[in-house]
Protein backbone atom coordinates (compact mmCIF):
# COMPACT_ATOMS: atom_id res chain seq x y z
CA UNK A 1 0.00 0.00 0.00
CA UNK A 2 1.25 3.48 -0.85
CA UNK A 3 1.89 5.44 2.31
CA UNK A 4 -0.76 8.11 2.97
CA UNK A 5 0.20 11.73 2.40
CA UNK A 6 0.56 14.03 5.42
CA UNK A 7 -0.26 17.71 4.96
CA UNK A 8 0.49 20.25 7.72
CA UNK A 9 -2.10 22.98 8.29
CA UNK A 10 -0.96 26.12 10.16
CA UNK A 11 -3.85 27.37 12.30
CA UNK A 12 -2.37 29.73 14.90
CA UNK A 13 0.72 31.10 16.59
CA UNK A 14 1.70 31.30 20.24
CA UNK A 15 4.33 33.72 21.53
CA UNK A 16 6.62 32.32 24.21
CA UNK A 17 9.62 34.19 25.65
CA UNK A 18 9.98 36.35 22.55
CA UNK A 19 9.73 33.40 20.17
CA UNK A 20 6.85 32.59 17.81
CA UNK A 21 5.60 29.01 18.12
CA UNK A 22 3.31 27.86 15.29
CA UNK A 23 0.32 25.65 16.02
CA UNK A 24 0.03 23.03 13.29
CA UNK A 25 -2.50 20.25 12.76
CA UNK A 26 -1.94 17.43 10.27
CA UNK A 27 -4.20 15.94 7.60
CA UNK A 28 -3.65 12.32 6.58
CA UNK A 29 -5.08 11.34 3.21
CA UNK A 30 -5.57 7.58 3.69
CA UNK A 31 -7.26 5.52 0.95
CA UNK A 32 -10.10 4.69 3.35
CA UNK A 33 -10.62 8.05 5.08
CA UNK A 34 -9.33 11.56 5.60
CA UNK A 35 -7.94 11.84 9.12
CA UNK A 36 -7.22 15.07 10.99
CA UNK A 37 -4.66 14.85 13.79
CA UNK A 38 -5.43 17.52 16.40
CA UNK A 39 -7.67 20.51 15.73
CA UNK A 40 -5.70 23.51 16.99
CA UNK A 41 -7.95 26.25 18.28
CA UNK A 42 -10.34 28.67 16.64
CA UNK A 43 -10.97 31.36 19.29
CA UNK A 44 -9.18 33.15 22.08
CA UNK A 45 -9.57 32.59 25.81
CA UNK A 46 -8.45 34.64 28.83
CA UNK A 47 -6.76 31.59 30.36
CA UNK A 48 -4.02 31.68 27.72
CA UNK A 49 -3.72 35.45 27.21
CA UNK A 50 -0.12 35.30 28.48
CA UNK A 51 0.79 33.33 25.33
CA UNK A 52 -0.50 36.20 23.13
CA UNK A 53 -2.13 33.78 20.66
CA UNK A 54 -2.99 34.82 17.12
CA UNK A 55 -5.25 32.88 14.78
CA UNK A 56 -4.76 32.11 11.10
CA UNK A 57 -8.08 33.01 9.42
CA UNK A 58 -10.01 29.95 8.26
CA UNK A 59 -10.02 31.15 4.64
CA UNK A 60 -6.20 31.10 4.66
CA UNK A 61 -5.87 27.54 5.97
CA UNK A 62 -6.64 25.81 2.64
CA UNK A 63 -8.59 23.23 4.57
CA UNK A 64 -12.21 22.11 4.37
CA UNK A 65 -13.55 20.76 7.70
CA UNK A 66 -16.33 18.95 5.83
CA UNK A 67 -13.71 16.74 4.14
CA UNK A 68 -12.64 15.13 7.45
CA UNK A 69 -13.90 11.62 8.24
CA UNK A 70 -12.02 10.91 11.50
CA UNK A 71 -10.13 12.93 14.09
CA UNK A 72 -7.29 11.98 16.41
CA UNK A 73 -6.42 14.08 19.45
CA UNK A 74 -2.84 13.33 20.45
CA UNK A 75 -3.77 14.91 23.79
CA UNK A 76 -6.27 17.44 25.06
CA UNK A 77 -4.34 20.59 25.84
CA UNK A 78 -6.20 23.64 24.57
CA UNK A 79 -4.13 24.11 21.40
CA UNK A 80 -4.82 20.52 20.31
CA UNK A 81 -8.54 20.19 21.07
CA UNK A 82 -9.75 23.78 20.73
CA UNK A 83 -11.10 23.14 17.25
CA UNK A 84 -13.01 19.98 18.19
CA UNK A 85 -16.20 22.03 18.33
CA UNK A 86 -15.99 22.45 14.53
CA UNK A 87 -16.65 18.73 14.07
CA UNK A 88 -19.90 17.71 15.78
CA UNK A 89 -20.69 14.06 15.11
CA UNK A 90 -17.22 13.23 13.74
CA UNK A 91 -15.54 10.42 15.73
CA UNK A 92 -12.60 11.76 17.77
CA UNK A 93 -10.09 9.11 18.88
CA UNK A 94 -8.23 9.80 22.13
CA UNK A 95 -6.67 7.70 24.85
CA UNK A 96 -9.14 7.10 27.68
CA UNK A 97 -6.60 8.19 30.31
CA UNK A 98 -6.13 11.49 28.51
CA UNK A 99 -9.86 12.11 28.34
CA UNK A 100 -10.27 11.32 32.03
CA UNK A 101 -7.43 13.67 32.99
CA UNK A 102 -8.73 16.51 30.82
CA UNK A 103 -12.16 16.21 32.42
CA UNK A 104 -11.01 15.99 36.03
CA UNK A 105 -7.63 17.67 36.60
CA UNK A 106 -7.49 21.36 37.42
CA UNK A 107 -5.25 23.69 35.37
CA UNK A 108 -4.86 20.99 32.73
CA UNK A 109 -6.62 22.50 29.74
CA UNK A 110 -9.56 24.74 28.90
CA UNK A 111 -12.19 22.32 30.12
CA UNK A 112 -15.16 23.75 28.21
CA UNK A 113 -13.23 23.15 24.97
CA UNK A 114 -12.97 19.44 25.77
CA UNK A 115 -16.71 18.70 25.74
CA UNK A 116 -18.50 21.20 23.50
CA UNK A 117 -21.94 20.25 22.16
CA UNK A 118 -21.95 17.43 19.62
CA UNK A 119 -18.41 16.17 20.20
CA UNK A 120 -18.18 12.36 20.05
CA UNK A 121 -15.07 10.79 21.60
CA UNK A 122 -13.97 7.22 20.92
CA UNK A 123 -11.71 6.34 23.87
CA UNK A 124 -8.82 3.93 23.25
CA UNK A 125 -7.19 1.79 25.91
CA UNK A 126 -3.69 1.43 24.55
CA UNK A 127 -2.50 0.74 21.02
CA UNK A 128 -5.22 0.77 18.36
CA UNK A 129 -5.27 0.25 14.58
CA UNK A 130 -7.39 3.13 13.31
CA UNK A 131 -7.08 2.18 9.64
CA UNK A 132 -4.88 -0.30 7.75
CA UNK A 133 -1.30 0.86 8.20
CA UNK A 134 -2.27 3.63 10.62
CA UNK A 135 -1.83 2.97 14.35
CA UNK A 136 -2.47 4.99 17.48
CA UNK A 137 0.23 4.27 20.08
CA UNK A 138 0.39 5.57 23.67
CA UNK A 139 3.44 7.79 24.20
CA UNK A 140 3.50 9.10 27.79
CA UNK A 141 5.67 12.05 28.70
CA UNK A 142 4.14 15.35 27.70
CA UNK A 143 0.95 14.11 29.36
CA UNK A 144 0.15 10.73 30.91
CA UNK A 145 -2.34 9.98 28.14
CA UNK A 146 -0.50 11.33 25.08
CA UNK A 147 -0.55 9.22 21.94
CA UNK A 148 1.19 9.32 18.58
CA UNK A 149 0.06 8.29 15.11
CA UNK A 150 2.30 5.80 13.31
CA UNK A 151 1.90 5.61 9.53
CA UNK A 152 3.37 2.46 8.02
CA UNK A 153 4.63 2.06 4.48
CA UNK A 154 8.10 2.12 2.95
CA UNK A 155 11.16 1.00 4.87
CA UNK A 156 10.51 3.28 7.85
CA UNK A 157 7.30 4.73 9.30
CA UNK A 158 6.24 8.34 9.50
CA UNK A 159 5.07 9.55 12.91
CA UNK A 160 2.77 12.38 13.93
CA UNK A 161 3.91 13.13 17.45
CA UNK A 162 1.72 15.94 18.79
CA UNK A 163 3.73 17.37 21.69
CA UNK A 164 5.49 14.13 22.60
CA UNK A 165 8.41 16.21 21.37
CA UNK A 166 7.92 19.96 21.13
CA UNK A 167 11.20 20.76 19.37
CA UNK A 168 13.78 18.77 17.41
CA UNK A 169 16.34 18.58 20.21
CA UNK A 170 13.97 16.42 22.24
CA UNK A 171 14.18 13.74 19.56
CA UNK A 172 17.92 14.16 19.06
CA UNK A 173 18.35 13.43 22.78
CA UNK A 174 15.16 11.64 23.93
CA UNK A 175 14.34 11.79 27.64
CA UNK A 176 10.71 10.68 28.07
CA UNK A 177 9.13 7.29 27.50
CA UNK A 178 7.26 8.68 24.50
CA UNK A 179 10.37 10.24 22.93
CA UNK A 180 12.32 7.02 23.33
CA UNK A 181 9.43 5.10 21.79
CA UNK A 182 9.48 7.31 18.72
CA UNK A 183 13.21 6.83 18.23
CA UNK A 184 12.82 3.06 18.68
CA UNK A 185 10.52 3.03 15.65
CA UNK A 186 13.40 4.30 13.48
CA UNK A 187 11.08 6.74 11.70
CA UNK A 188 11.75 8.37 8.38
CA UNK A 189 10.13 11.60 9.57
CA UNK A 190 8.33 12.90 12.64
CA UNK A 191 5.79 15.70 12.39
CA UNK A 192 5.54 17.90 15.49
CA UNK A 193 2.71 20.27 16.40
CA UNK A 194 4.86 23.38 16.79
CA UNK A 195 7.21 23.22 13.80
CA UNK A 196 6.50 23.70 10.11
CA UNK A 197 8.82 20.93 8.92
CA UNK A 198 9.25 17.37 10.21
CA UNK A 199 12.20 16.13 12.25
CA UNK A 200 14.36 13.62 10.37
CA UNK A 201 17.18 11.47 11.74
CA UNK A 202 20.67 12.55 10.82
CA UNK A 203 21.84 8.94 10.71
CA UNK A 204 20.43 5.44 11.06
Amino acid sequence: MTRPIVTPVHVADLHVEGETMPVVMHLIDHPDARVLVDTGFTRLHPAVADLDPTLVPADRQEFDPASVDLIVNTHLHFDHCGGNQRFPGTPIHVQRRELDDARTLDDYTIREWVDPPGVEYVPADGEFELLPGLRLVPAPGHTRGSQIVVIEGGDHPVVIAGDTAVWFGELDDPQTEGQRLIRSLEPEAVWLSHTHEPWRPTER
